[in-house]
């Protein structure tokens, strides 16, 4: 048998080919009809589009995606030509609360002001928003949650309707899958219209997918200031970004938000196992990636400009985002390879916060998963 897998996927190093009799390795971008003709399986990334076009022809039974995102993979097509298909649902979700909590606690210090008693509003409550409205309150933040498919099936009062977040929020995070049509579509869901009923000049964060904001609607918001901050990690026609939009943002990086160790690390295990489960080949339990890189992990808690500004340090200390803008705005044409390549980044959960002498403040931090050596 043979598999094909994007070579970008962390952590394979003869994993695979301990099963199958092929084992090929590609750019993500670069698959093509004929690499995966005589294929059973393909292990794949956002990058590679699974459609008719690639997959016509074909002897391809299974995909696996080693991402949450799974709107690369054509699933009308899969399911009428008999294809399986699997993701990794939340593989990566701490590792985007991880970014979300550092775009925060930059813009605070760059001039947002203390996060205690904004109204943070989510938008999309499902793996990652469900994680991200857990821990905003150890920030200080109230939170609004917007997901229409949630509310219709849970028939639930936890969430609001679109118009009420917007005008009741002072910062709104997009967490949304992309969809193009029908009642729950979210392309361009950020559009002109979107924005003009912002009840203040708000921070606006797109961890999701780049098509869900209209681009252009953002820019008129951004130089309308509408939008008093902006943090964009996806973009629209990804890697050639718009480089206006580039310039206007507040923080730019290169769709990294989920690219935490762990997260890959996750995701990778989860599309290996459902692989070798499709395939009938029988472990007596899970694969998992061994001996992943190791950082310094103590954090020295530092209260004396206040206990949200100690809070805030120790998360930028875990992982700071402007070494991320730094990176694509020096090289925007390297977009693809920022990414590919991307650095050894530790979750927050990896992280041992000492000198913490206050009950309320170890239980905040632990709150944000760390780890707290409380001297209390």
């Amino acid at each position: 048998m043979k598999i094909v897998v994007d070579d970008k996927i962390p952590y394979l190093e003869g994993v695979l080919e301990q099963y199958f009799d092929e084992v090929v390795y590609s750019t993500g971008s670069h698959f093509t009809r004929e690499l995966v003709k005589d294929a059973d399986a393909l292990l794949v990334r956002t990058r590679t589009k699974c459609d008719a076009k690639l997959l016509d022809g074909s002897n391809v039974r299974m995909i696996a995606t080693a991402t949450i995102g799974h709107d690369h993979i054509d699933k009308g097509y899969c399911k009428k030509n008999g294809i399986s298909w699997v993701n990794a649902p939340g593989c990566n979700a701490y590792g985007v609360v991880q970014y979300v909590l550092s775009a925060l606690a930059h813009i605070s210090n760059v001039g947002n002001g203390s996060l205690e008693g904004k109204t943070l509003g989510i938008v999309g409550v499902g793996e990652v928003g469900r994680r991200i409205a857990a821990v905003a309150s150890h920030l200080g933040l109230k939170v609004l949650l917007n997901d229409p498919p949630r509310a219709r099936a849970e028939n639930s009062t936890d969430f609001v309707d679109l118009g009420t977040l917007l005008q009741q929020s002072d910062i709104v995070t997009l967490h949304v899958p992309l969809i193009r049509e029908g009642v729950d579509r979210t392309f361009h869901l950020a559009d002109k219209h979107f924005f003009a009923k912002f009840g203040k000049p708000m921070v606006f964060i797109n961890a999701s997918r780049g098509e869900v904001v209209d681009g252009g609607a953002l820019k008129l918001a951004i130089a309308n200031q509408r939008v008093s901050y902006s943090v964009l990690d996806v973009w629209e026609n990804e890697p050639c970004i718009d480089a206006d939009l580039l310039r206007m943002v507040s923080v730019a990086t290169p769709h990294i938000a989920g690219y935490s160790l762990e997260g890959k690390s996750n995701g990778t295990a989860m599309a290996v196992n459902e692989i070798l489960r499709f395939f009938g080949f029988e472990t007596d339990t899970k694969w998992l990636p061994q001996q992943l890189p190791m950082l310094e992990n103590r954090i020295v808690f530092n209260g004396e400009n206040g206990i949200e500004q100690g809070i805030k340090d120790c998360i930028l200390s875990s992982y700071n985002i402007v070494t991320d803008d730094a990176a694509l705005r020096k090289s925007p044409d390297l977009f693809e390879h920022l990414r590919g390549n991307y650095r050894v980044r530790r979750e927050l959960s990896y992280y041992e916060i000492s000198n913490v002498n206050d009950e309320q403040v170890a239980a905040r931090l632990k709150g944000l998963t760390f780890k707290v050596n409380y001297n209390g």
